[in-house]
Formats: structure tokens, C-alpha cells, sequence
């Protein structure tokens, strides 16, 4: 629902364009790729130090699903250490002090993730064995003999956390959780905690719990409401550091003293802080901004506050990590081209080597199109931002059908980054304008609430007028623009279908919520601290809300639908039920208009297996070359 941690961080270069600016490229002839040639791929991630610094621990998807491989830093070499091929495997850490690793699972996409751990010898044990346990790694201790980790063993509604001992693995409750007030960190000497209390989707409580005194102390600012996010202790214990909105429009990064609760702002840019830490030894300081849908890097040193510039590498630095001995760091580079791609920079010789590649050599990047940031005027002139594709083959001669695409949330953002899908559309043909409506994360805090309360009105109306910023476009078919979503996305597709039916002549709705009334009551038990908060927002369907919740619901007009409409679905989705997908795809063919229906029975929110994105994705461009495009 209402947060950031959906958001993309691959990331390209930063073009602004407005309503009145038509985004200029040269018409060119390209080759176009198959559904098969994209998704030939590879998406990477993570990238975690071994302990003698000799190898990066990552999560690859090459064979198809993701695995657990290493990276031999030396000859470049990358092998699989896990070769899963029903479910996605995804790399945690390696454990201290030996070769062994962790890794992260779930079963066909349900989100009860179990930690294992992989033995030097290759033998594997789930950690956190329960059959409706959901955990999450933490970290590991200081002296680098125990991990935390976070576990709903004992309520499935929160997380408790525990502490882990490497070699014996048996957990050892620290902090219980009985009040929906959620782990955000731990001091260095385990005396205090951090605990994140959510309030409303824009706004909670941080607070510091001392372990000893069992005393709570809230330093967030109960007159200025805001968003507050743990940014780490520092290593002496003195020090606890936080960012947040309160009195600001867009997040700042503070450091506060526990011993006399006063407070100092020492980083703040025009843009959202989106994370910030320090390095092992507190040498560096590293912050990514979220500027204007993009990721802007910040590594400084933490005593000089000198900004450290690395060399020039093709593509953009969307995060990194530096190694404990801070002579290494693992640099997520990434482009609208290209899939991240891992990189090693030495702090010491000043040298960066590409380890990965990721774009399918068939491909030639120049085929391939960049995004641009743009703004179009909403109904009520209204800015509304938005990332724009335009395929290389438009033109005033060569005019090509479009799609309004809409973001997950409510409250995510559609970011300057790579996805094939995207692409693989573009190739094809298809103007593609990724809006950014009213309620999105990333441009301020009273952006970000302008929906609340207001979901199928308003952000639909910003939609609505991305089809008509297409339209000002004159190598836009103007009769030919239709939207797609996922997720909150989806839910925009079928409001536009339903409560605008005339606008958008096919919608393309990726688990998209149909019905509010049973999505909020049947939310995971997990995101009960999160349950009042996202009522707040969206309505309580046990009240009167139920009378606006029931009116904004696509399930119940379905019959006002007239244009195309495909549907994709995971049938493990605990987010969206499939029975959300299956009332509406019913509920539509009743109208006697087109209706096509995918559905992967071992997938749950988003899809992660590469046949079923061939085969789902591929379907959506064979959907719209018939039924859009017209051919």
C-alpha cells in the first residue's frame, strides 16, 4: 500500500521536459526484439563482501529463477552456489568469520520468507522453521558472534526480535513486540533500540527503548507531525542519527544526542534523503537522494564532510557498499538501457571494474530508448511529473499508439530506470508515459497526501489528463492510447475502464485491487501495525467508509465497461487475492466486450520466474497489437 519500499532503484540520467516541451529525438530505424531476446536478461542483486574480501555474494536470475552466486573479485568468475528451480532464492550475507551464507525464500511468492543458511559443505538449514513464520535478517552483532533477526513466530500480527548465535542457531527473544511498535535498529553495545510506530501513511512515532531501564523515549516531534526513518548509531554509542519530514516538505537527515536529547540537522537537500549510513569504521558517510525520480549518490567523509568523487562510469551510481576494511565498494550501476549492473571501485588505487553484464548481447542498446522526465498540467493545473519513453521510430509520418502507465502504492513512484517490459513495449512501437499522479512518493509531503481519502477521483483525473498531455504529442495516435497498471495500478486501470470508459480504448490491469472492501479486510495478519495507518488513508471498510470504499470499487460497476481488458494474476498474491482478479475478469465478459485472463499458479504480488514474464508479458504486447495497435 502507501509506501516507498516498492520503488525501483535502477536508475539513468535526468532530463526535464514540460507540457509545452515535446520530447525530441531523431526518428531512426531499429531492430525489434522478441519477448524471449528481453528476458534473455539478467536482473542482479545485492552484493555482500566475503570475509576475506575475495568474493561478492549476489542474487542472479540467469538460469532463469533467482539463485545465490559468488563473484570472484579477482578473475571476475561467477558461479552459482544455489540452484533452485521452483523457488527464488535471494542473497543475504555471508555469516562471519567462515564461507558459509545466508539466503532469503519464500514459497511460491506468499511472502513467508524463512532465512536459511547454506553449510561450507552445501547442506542447507532453515533457520526460522516454521510454517507460518515469516522472518527477515537484521544484521549481525558487533563482535560478529550472533545475527538479529526479526520473527512473527510468536504473534503472526508482529515481529519480535531475536538474537541468533552463529554456530548454535537457536534464537533468543531481545525485544517483544506486543503493541505494533516495529524494530528499526540497535545501538553497538545492544543497550538500545529503535522502534518505529506507524500513525498515518505520511506521518509516525520514532522512538528510543533502553533494554536496561525498559524506559521508551520518543524523539520524534509529537507538535510537527511526520516521516521518520532510523538511520543508524553511531559506533561510540553516543550518538543516534534519523531522517524525516517534520516541519519540511521533503525528508532531511539529523543527528541526535541520547544523552541530551538535542538535535542537529546535517545534511539537507532539495530532494528527499531516501537512506544514509556510515561505513564499518565511520570513515564514510553515504546518502542517495531521491531527486526528481532518480537516485542522486552522496559518499562523503565523515570527518572532513569532503565529498569523494568517483570515476566516470557509464550509467548512474545507484548505491553502493563498502567493505569493512572501507579499501573496496560494490557499486549498483544503472541506466533505462540496461538491467544494474555491479561494479568494484578500490578507494586505494582509484579503479573501478565492471563485474557484471546484463543486457542480453543480442540487444544493441541503441535500439533501446532513454527515459526522460517530464510534467504535464492535471485538471486543476496541477504539475503532475512523469518518466516518458518515446519509441525512436515516431513521428508527425509514423504516428504510434500509446499507454498511460501507472505505479504500485498508493504512495509509490515511477522512477528513471530499466525495465523489459517497458522496453520490450517501446521496441514495438508504443509511447509509454509512466505518471507520477497526485498521492506519489518523492515530490514532497503534501504531494504525497493529496489522495488520501480521495482514491478514483482525483489521481484518476491526473491520469486522464497523461492521455491528454499524449495526445499533445504529434506522432501520438491520438484515438489509440490505452493505460496498464500493477498492483494500485491495476486498480487505476480498472477505475479508468470502469468510472472514465470512454477515455482509454484498452486496459491492461497487472493484480490490480477490484474491490476495497475485502482487500482492506483481508490484508496479511503481518501488516497489522500498518492496519490503522492504511485505513486512514484509504477508509476503514468496517464503518461508514464502507459507502465510499464500496462507490470507488471497480468489482461493483463493473458493467461499465466497454473497451478491452486483460488481466494477470499470481494465484499466491497475499496482497490481492486472485479471487480479485477472477470476479472482475467474470464480471466484464458479461459485457460482451474482449477479456483475456493470465494467471501463474506459482506467483505471488509481481512475478519472478522468467517463463512466466515471457509468456505474461508477452501476452500483453500480442493484447495490445490487436486490440490497441489494431493490427
Amino acid at each position: 500500500m502507501k509506501t516507498t519500499l516498492f520503488s525501483a532503484l535502477a536508475i539513468c540520467a535526468l532530463f526535464f521536459a514540460y507540457a509545452c516541451k515535446t520530447p525530441t529525438t531523431t526518428p531512426k530505424e531499429i531492430k525489434q526484439y522478441t519477448i524471449e531476446q528481453f528476458y534473455k536478461n539478467k536482473q542482479v542483486g545485492g552484493g555482500a563482501f566475503s570475509n576475506d574480501e575475495s568474493k561478492l555474494l549476489i542474487s542472479s536470475n540467469e538460469s532463469g529463477i533467482y539463485n545465490v552466486h559468488e563473484i570472484d573479485l579477482k578473475t571476475g568468475e561467477q558461479k552459482a552456489i544455489t540452484n533452485s528451480e521452483k523457488e527464488s532464492f535471494f542473497a543475504v550475507d555471508y555469516v562471519p568469520g567462515t564461507d558459509e551464507v545466508l539466503y532469503s525464500a519464500d514459497k511460491g511468492g506468499n511472502e513467508i520468507s524463512h532465512v536459511y543458511l547454506r553449510k561450507a559443505d552445501g547442506t542447507v538449514q532453515d533457520l526460522t522453521p516454521g510454517e507460518e513464520e515469516k522472518a527477515s535478517f537484521y544484521g549481525w552483532s558487533e563482535d560478529k558472534k550472533s545475527m538479529y533477526y526479526g520473527s512473527n513466530k510468536r504473534d503472526s500480527k508482529f515481529f519480535d526480535v531475536y538474537k541468533m548465535k552463529v554456530g548454535e542457531w537457536k534464537g533468543d527473544m531481545m525485544y517483544k513486540n506486543e503493541d505494533g511498535i516495529n524494530f528499526s535498529d540497535i545501538s553497538y553495545d545492544e543497550k538500545i533500540i529503535a522502534l518505529n510506530e506507524s500513525v498515518t501513511t505520511s506521518s509516525n512515532k520514532l522512538y528510543l527503548y533502553n533494554r536496561d531501564t525498559k524506559k521508551r523515549t520518543e524523539i520524534s516531534d509529537a507538535k510537527e507531525p511526520g516521516e521518520y526513518g532510523a538511520a543508524g548509531f553511531s559506533r561510540d554509542n553516543k550518538s543516534f542519527f534519523y531522517t524525516t519530514n517534520a516541519g519540511k516538505e521533503f525528508t532531511y537527515l539529523v543527528k541526535y544526542d541520547i544523552a541530551s536529547g538535542k538535535t542537529e540537522t546535517i545534511f539537507e537537500p532539495e530532494w528527499d534523503v531516501w537512506y544514509s549510513y556510515l561505513s564499518e569504521k565511520e570513515t564514510y558517510r553515504v546518502t542517495g537522494i531521491n531527486e526528481d525520480g532518480k537516485t542522486a549518490l552522496r559518499i562523503s567523509n565523515n570527518k572532513t564532510g569532503k565529498v569523494v568523487d568517483f570515476p566516470n562510469v557509464e550509467g548512474n551510481i545507484t548505491s553502493i557498499s563498502i567493505s569493512d576494511s572501507e579499501k573496496l565498494a560494490r557499486l549498483s550501476v544503472g541506466s533505462s538501457k540496461a538491467p544494474s549492473n555491479l561494479y568494484l571501485y578500490n578507494f586505494e588505487t582509484n579503479e573501478v571494474k565492471q563485474l557484471t553484464n546484463t543486457l542480453n548481447p543480442d540487444i544493441n542498446p541503441e535500439d533501446l530508448v532513454n527515459a526522460e522526465v517530464v510534467r504535464y498540467k492535471s485538471f486543476d493545473g496541477l504539475d503532475i511529473p512523469a518518466i516518458y519513453y518515446k519509441p525512436l521510430t515516431a513521428s508527425a509520418d509514423n504516428k504510434v499508439p500509446a499507454l498511460v502507465w501507472v505505479h504500485g502504492g498508493p504512495g509509490g513512484q515511477s522512477r528513471v530506470g530499466y525495465f523489459s517490459l517497458i522496453q520490450y513495449m517501446v521496441n514495438h512501437g508504443y509511447a509509454v508515459l509512466a505518471v507520477n499522479n497526485r498521492g506519489s512518493s518523492g515530490y514532497g509531503k503534501t504531494f504525497y497526501k493529496m489522495d488520501d481519502l480521495n482514491h478514483g477521483d482525483k489521481d484518476l483525473k491526473d491520469c486522464v489528463y497523461g492521455k491528454k498531455y499524449l495526445q499533445t504529442l504529434d506522432y501520438v495516435d491520438q484515438d489509440k492510447i490505452g493505460i496498464i497498471g500493477g498492483s494500485y495500478g491495476g486498480y487505476m486501470t480498472m477505475a479508468a475502464l470502469t468510472f472514465t470508459p470512454d477515455e482509454f480504448e484498452v486496459g491492461v490491469n497487472i493484480f490490480g485491487v477490484t474491490n476495497w472492501l475485502r482487500t482492506l479486510k483481508s490484508i496479511p495478519p503481518y501488516w497489522e501495525s500498518f492496519r490503522a495507518s492504511l485505513y486512514k488513508e484509504l477508509g476503514d471498510p468496517n464503518t461508514a467508509d464502507s459507502v465510499r470504499l464500496y462507490e470507488i470499487s471497480p468489482l461493483f460497476h463493473a458493467d461499465k465497461v466497454k473497451k478491452p481488458l486483460m488481466v494477470l494474476q499470481g494465484a499466491n498474491d497475499p496482497r490481492v487475492l486472485q479471487v480479485e482478479s477472477d470476479e472482475i475478469v467474470e464480471a466484464v465478459k458479461k459485457n460482451n466486450v474482449p477479456v483475456e485472463y493470465v494467471i501463474f499458479d506459482d506467483e505471488g504480488h509481481g512475478f519472478r520466474k522468467k517463463e512466466n514474464e515471457i509468456e505474461g508479458y508477452g501476452a500483453v504486447v500480442t493484447f495490445l497489437d490487436k486490440y490497441l495497435k489494431g493490427e
